[in-house]
């Protein structure tokens, strides 16, 4: 599954979320899925921003945005609870300008 979170209207920007079976991983689904939702956000909906967030240790979330051309823009201190502790998040940015 993937989709976008909160589509901030005022400012144009967007970020989204996803998560795959594992079963399906590595088979480029979702890199093919976040490419799809960077079409809308920047071609139908005009908006000009798309972050994606990842915990740090998570390497495979971590990916797609490297293969999609994002900016590593900074880290959140825990920023999710997973199960019994929180995680670091890794931000990452798009600009419409860089597509």
């Amino acid at each position: 599954m993937v989709g976008f979170h909160d589509i901030n209207w005022a400012n144009k920007s967007t970020s989204i979320g996803y998560w795959l079976g594992e079963g399906f991983q590595g088979k480029g689904i979702m890199t093919s899925a976040c490419r799809a939702m960077m079409d809308i956000a920047f071609r139908e909906y005009g908006l000009n921003r798309m972050e994606i967030r990842a915990a740090v240790d998570n390497r495979k979330s971590r990916a797609i945005p490297d293969r999609l051309g994002f900016t590593q823009e900074g880290t959140c201190r825990q920023a999710e609870w997973i199960v019994d502790h929180y995680v670091d998040h890794v931000v990452y940015g798009l600009l419409k300008e860089l597509v």
